[in-house]
């Protein structure tokens, strides 16, 4: 499902216009970026939550030439299905 897909059930479902379902998916999704760039968790109650994990620095390989490369340390995005959201996955 593409975020259009989502909208569009979303605005079946509440019979609001495309264009303000839209608006309302974006700013979910800008406020949910927006926490996690600031270091806050997101915890949506039966789908799952959201952090910010960090990533130690590390030695890789270049698949193509073998050369060892440092890469560095970074934070990346994790997300944590809720219980309630494996079992419905589950079914």
């Amino acid at each position: 499902m593409t975020k259009a897909d989502l909208v569009e059930e979303i605005s079946k479902d509440t019979g609001l216009s495309k264009k303000d379902t839209s608006i309302v998916v974006n700013l979910i999704i800008d406020n949910i970026c927006k926490a996690l760039a600031e270091g806050d968790k997101v915890e949506l109650r039966g789908f799952g939550s959201f952090k910010v994990k960090s990533r130690k620095p590390r030695r890789a390989r270049n698949p193509r030439t073998g050369e060892a490369v440092d890469v560095p340390a970074k934070l990346v995005p994790y997300f944590k299905a809720s219980n309630e959201l494996k079992s419905k996955v589950n079914v």
